[in-house]
């Protein structure tokens, strides 16, 4: 029975979402639990999985906008159809360099003129190693898709050699070579090996026919054999980096944030001693749990106990006035590798620090696998960022709409304290608070500053 795989709907607030990337070919088999595409919104980046198994058939191409709970593909038993009366569904948007979907014979896009081939992603890496050109290849795949064996046999064809002064080297493999074959990897092994910069070459797959899974994957991380070259992280000097999807978002919001508001930063220092042996005792206390509290989750706590203090700080301009919440919701700032996101630790004030670290660890977790929910974004009071893991020791962080403060932590470095005229090494930290003066001055600022660094230097009171 064919399995439909859809626009999920990941929170109250969704209302469109893109079909970024697909990391299954079409026509290619997946595992239940396998990722089959990669979902964007404009808040996040999601990765779907596939409910059953079987053979994957796309109904839109990548780019394609559409409503929650759209249709985007199915997933058939071996030989089986595509069901009856099976609609291609209506985008809300293209992507810019896509145009209206065009559909083939079993639901399968078609390419347009002057489009991209379409091509499985393992086609065009065999492709682009022998030097074909992929638009040039005749795809026996569905609707004309190039698949990996039509690059082999190009590959193998004899090329023509040219007389001349030197001769030409033929474009196909030498004589005897044998032809590269794919890695038997399941997606989601796939995914994670890209991720871990783990080289699938090396990985000996225990699954089924030889078949890498994600566990070998997980496994090998760890040997430095199973590991490519070191190359150059980031972008290449003269790229161009698309200003899309969540890049985007947050340039617009951040943009919008210093035009908008009135924003005035302050900073002070913290002694970190008494709160560095408080967090040493509770990771030891909670290992066996598996949970490790971390700096930030001293600091959550001790802004979250700041708010009920200090309501001005916890609350929103809006046209009536300025607004004070009563739910104190902290937002907790994320890097990962394409942007930033602010998951929110709800009812922050309410939770024990054991529950709050267990809470942070989830969130940080799941926004690094693209698991996070619109809902875990939604409500934010307050929010907090830190730059202390790039040795940063004070920045300017820009408060995020519509909080009308945000805290920023620096690093934990080595300090000096005074006890008379003896200098006694310390562990001590700053922390950057950025308002708007529009709704907070100076001094009820530096006010609540002052309740967050006295509860971090006297940690035992973030227990209570």
């Amino acid at each position: 029975m064919a399995t439909e795989v859809l626009i999920p709907k990941l929170g109250m607030t969704m209302t469109e979402g893109k079909v970024a990337e697909w990391l299954v070919p079409d026509g290619a088999t997946v595992q239940h639990g396998d990722i089959v595409y990669r979902l964007e919104t404009e808040k996040i980046e999601f990765q779907v999985e596939a409910e059953a198994a079987g053979v994957v058939r796309h109904l839109v191409r990548k780019g394609t906008v559409l409503p929650p709970g759209s249709v985007v593909a199915y997933i058939l038993a071996p030989g089986e159809e595509l069901p009856a009366g099976a609609l291609v569904p209506t985008p809300i948007a293209e992507a810019a360099s896509g145009g209206p979907a065009q559909v083939g014979g079993g639901g399968i896009p078609l390419r347009a003129a002057g489009e991209r081939p379409f091509a499985s992603p393992i086609a065009r890496r065999l492709a682009k190693e022998a030097g074909l050109d992929v638009g040039a290849i005749v795809g026996s795949g569905p609707g004309g898709r190039v698949t990996e064996a039509d690059v082999l046999a190009e590959r193998s064809r004899p090329r023509p050699v040219r007389a001349g002064p030197a001769l030409a080297r033929p474009s196909g493999p030498a004589p005897g070579a044998a032809l590269a074959e794919p890695v038997p990897a399941s997606p989601i092994a796939r995914r994670l090996a890209a991720e871990l910069g783990v080289d699938l070459a090396r990985v000996r797959g225990t699954g089924p026919g030889g078949r890498v899974t994600k566990e070998d994957v997980e496994a090998a991380a760890a040997s430095p054999a199973a590991r490519p070259a070191a190359v150059a992280e980031g972008p290449a000097a003269g790229e161009v980096i698309p200003m899309t999807g969540m890049r985007r978002v947050i340039a617009q919001r951040m943009h919008a944030s210093l035009r908008e508001m009135a924003q005035l930063t302050m900073a002070m220092e913290v002694l970190m001693d008494e709160a560095a042996k408080l967090r040493t005792q509770l990771a030891a206390e909670w290992e066996v749990e598996g949970i490790r509290p971390s700096y930030t989750d001293l600091i959550i706590r001790a802004v979250a106990k700041a708010l009920r203090v200090h309501p001005l700080l916890n609350a929103e301009v809006t046209d009536q006035g300025i607004e004070l919440r009563r739910a104190i919701h902290v937002g907790m700032a994320v890097a990962l590798d394409h942007g930033l996101v602010v998951p929110v630790i709800r009812d922050a004030d309410a939770l024990v620090l054991h529950d709050l670290a267990a809470e942070t660890t989830r969130l940080a977790e799941a926004a690094r696998t693209g698991r996070l929910g619109l809902d875990d974004y939604a409500g934010g009071t307050f929010s907090v960022t830190s730059l202390g893991m790039g040795d940063v020791d004070f920045f300017t962080p820009i408060v995020n709409p519509p909080n009308v403060a945000i805290l920023g932590v620096g690093r934990i470095r080595d300090g000096v304290q005074w006890d008379g005229d003896r200098a006694v090494r310390c562990r001590q930290l700053t922390l950057s608070l950025t308002v708007d003066h529009r709704a907070v001055d100076g001094v009820p600022g530096a006010a609540f500053l002052r309740t967050v660094r006295d509860l971090l230097q006297a940690p035992y009171r973030l227990l209570v």
